[in-house]
């Protein structure tokens, strides 16, 4: 069996004095796609955002590769992409300026790459158009075009199929099932019916949790 890329231990959260869940353990292997369910409050986007170093109010132990995330933090975070569920883009800038910006901290990639990752989500012919003038679609697909040049071997997606339309709903699902068959990992939060083949799924609500596989 291959060794986790992530690893929780007996995380504990709580919210407004609520726990949002307890003794909350789970793996990432290499190869797989995970998606975190449960109910609206049930901490789903609170439990990406502490994986991706964003929310410290927890307690418990993360590890990557299987040693504590806190003695190799730098380390953990050049491989790991996360996307909010916001699309994180500044409208006055265009599509192929905010992807050269978000990749300018990891991987400098040539504009002809980036235009190629844009027109594969669907923008050719908007690539130089400021994104205060594209539709809320539109500014999403400019973020997702980042997965497409992606090399982190652990994706965390926050609701990133919200403001897309079916075409793309499908090509995204195909890409996750791409990315889990070269071996990455993906940690996906979601209110669309996604059902991968082989898909875990990791189970909040009612201060309790499941790891379902």
């Amino acid at each position: 069996m291959s060794e986790p890329l992530l690893q929780a231990v007996n995380l504990h959260c709580e919210r407004d004095t609520r726990t949002l869940f307890r003794q909350l353990s789970f793996s990432i292997l290499p190869g797989t796609v995970t998606r975190v369910e449960g109910p609206n409050g049930s901490g789903k986007t609170t439990l990406l955002r502490m994986l991706a170093g964003l929310n410290d109010a927890w307690a418990g132990e993360l590890r990557w590769c299987g040693a504590p995330i806190a003695s190799q933090r730098e380390e953990f975070l050049r491989n790991m992409l996360y996307l909010g569920h916001r699309p994180g883009i500044k409208p006055l800038l265009t599509p192929l300026e905010n992807l050269r910006a978000l990749m300018a901290g990891r991987r400098p990639s040539p504009d002809a790459v980036l235009r190629q990752a844009l027109q594969g989500t669907g923008l050719a012919g908007f690539e130089d158009v400021p994104c205060r003038n594209l539709s809320a679609g539109q500014q999403r697909r400019v973020a997702l075009a980042r997965l497409l040049i992606a090399d982190e071997p652990l994706w965390l997606l926050d609701e990133v199929f919200t403001a897309i339309d079916a075409e793309g709903v499908k090509a995204l699902e195909a890409l996750l099932q791409q990315r889990a068959a070269e071996g990455g990992a993906v940690m996906v939060t979601t209110h669309h019916d996604l059902a991968l083949p082989d898909m875990h799924r990791l189970t909040l609500g009612a201060g309790e949790a499941s790891d379902e596989r």
